[in-house]
């Protein structure tokens, strides 16, 4: 989740978030028993995160008492915007300035892109969309 929290963020926030983002609608039991981190901990980091509009809560219609925390999709597009980069400049430093094999990189990326966007989900997209439900 890069650029997802400043490096100034706990390690144990970090490690609230992730299970967050990997378990989406988990209750502050569940990410505990994951993680291994006290539960007023886990607490506290899922409130902060709240706060900070990184993460929502929500009431469990099973269980009026506990808690459910996913990542906000405010938080999702600014990841997805912040990880969206232009790989060009990469390519070039690597492949060396203005050779053909860079140019050549590029256009072999443009095409695999354009096959991929217009395939069905692979196996992984399924996997992640069924773990999400």
């Amino acid at each position: 989740m890069r650029g997802s929290t400043s490096p100034g963020t706990p390690t144990g926030s970090r490690v609230v978030l992730r299970d967050v983002f990997a378990n989406p609608d988990s209750s502050i039991t569940d990410i505990t028993s994951r993680t291994g981190l006290p539960q007023s901990y886990v607490s506290e980091c899922v409130a902060k995160l709240r706060d900070d509009g990184i993460v929502d809560t929500t009431v469990d219609p099973a269980d009026r008492r506990r808690t459910l925390a996913r990542v906000s999709a405010e938080h999702r597009l600014v990841v997805g915007r912040r990880a969206a980069v232009p790989v060009d400049a990469g390519l070039a430093l690597a492949l060396g300035d203005g050779e053909p094999a860079a140019d050549e990189v590029i256009h072999w990326l443009v095409a695999l892109a354009a096959r991929l966007e217009s395939a069905e989900p692979g196996p992984i997209l399924r996997q992640i969309t069924a773990a999400s439900r």
